[in-house]
């Protein structure tokens, strides 16, 4: 099963904070992984766009745009990987119900 951390406003600036630093005053090279284009789009030098596991594009979210003809990362990111929701489960009956309920439990959690 997955875990997902989720953070508050204030942690999560303080974690950009953080790999920020250790990447300016460290000359660290930081993978980092998120769903959060903005944040992405905002904060990252390289981005690699990954679809199925496989990297199908990569660089900065201004090489990016203009290989899609977008105006942000989002939009870059749902050319490159298809507007549908594609997740092979979702053709059964058992998918569709795993999906309402991770769903369901998300919103329990706020």
């Amino acid at each position: 099963m997955n875990q997902h951390l989720v953070l508050n406003a204030q942690t999560r600036n303080l974690l950009w904070s953080y790999i920020e630093r250790l990447n300016s005053d460290e000359g660290m090279t930081i993978f980092f992984t998120t769903h959060y284009l903005g944040e992405a789009e905002a904060v990252a030098d390289r981005i690699a766009i990954i679809d199925h596991g496989k990297i199908v594009a990569m660089g900065a979210t201004e090489e990016l745009r203009a290989q899609t003809n977008t105006n942000n990362l989002e939009e870059a990111y749902l050319e490159l990987t298809g507007k549908g929701v594609r997740d092979e489960t979702l053709g059964s009956a058992d998918g569709r119900k795993e999906m309402i309920r991770t769903f369901v439990r998300s919103r329990n959690l706020k």
